[in-house]
């Protein structure tokens, strides 16, 4: 592979592009077309994996069944996760949007596989997480050929990971990493939702250390 010299404009575009990145939540129910889907996941096979294990595994939920047993799983999380606040808090969680579930017409599941052979346990001895954080790293690749495509993708984390894993019957070794809804947002912004809606803002600063 020779040495690629990036223009200034594709710099540009490549800071919109991540810049225009958003967790969406609201979704079109229009369907998405399998080539351009295909082609956004095929993104996993040119992401970094701890000792090249590539251990993601990826869970297509189509059916009825499983998509409300996914819907049921977040509900009740969510019920909990809100018993947690109080006062204008409690109030303001409530209000929140935080699953494109019930609207998004394509929904994956993206496990680790913890006791992959591949890679033959290379860099993960002493950090058997370095799988789960390239699976993590794949899905950031993913979202963001998404985005290029003008999809939006919806990480939802408010659910309880084992019964997940129950629900679709997956092997004992495969850890949830995310649940991702993925389709047409129904508008784009850069400013996250949570910001918008004054949950939280984002940092302007990184805050890095001299040691």
């Amino acid at each position: 592979m020779q040495d690629q010299a990036f223009t200034d404009d594709f710099r540009t575009q490549f800071d919109l592009l991540m810049r225009l990145r958003r967790d969406v939540r609201r979704f079109r129910t229009d369907p998405v077309d399998e080539a351009v889907l295909t082609r956004c996941l095929d993104v996993f096979r040119l992401a970094p994996s701890v000792g090249l294990s590539e251990p993601w595994r990826v869970i297509r939920v189509e059916s009825k069944a499983a998509r409300d047993a996914a819907l049921k799983n977040f509900q009740a999380e969510n019920e909990q996760a809100l018993s947690g606040y109080s006062g204008e808090k409690a109030q303001l969680y409530s209000q929140l949007k935080l699953s494109g579930m019930k609207e998004a017409p394509v929904q994956l599941a993206v496990f680790c596989d913890d006791a992959t052979d591949k890679g033959q346990g290379l860099g993960a001895g002493t950090m058997p997480e370095m799988r789960r954080y390239s699976v993590v790293s794949a899905v950031t690749l993913f979202w963001l050929a998404l985005r290029v495509e003008g999809l939006g993708l919806g990480w939802v984390s408010i659910l309880d990971p084992d019964r997940m894993a129950r629900d679709l019957g997956v092997p004992g070794t495969w850890r949830l990493i995310g649940y991702f809804c993925v389709g047409w947002p129904e508008e784009l912004s850069d400013t996250p939702e949570l910001e918008q809606v004054g949950w939280e803002s984002r940092g302007t600063t990184l805050p890095v250390e001299v040691r």
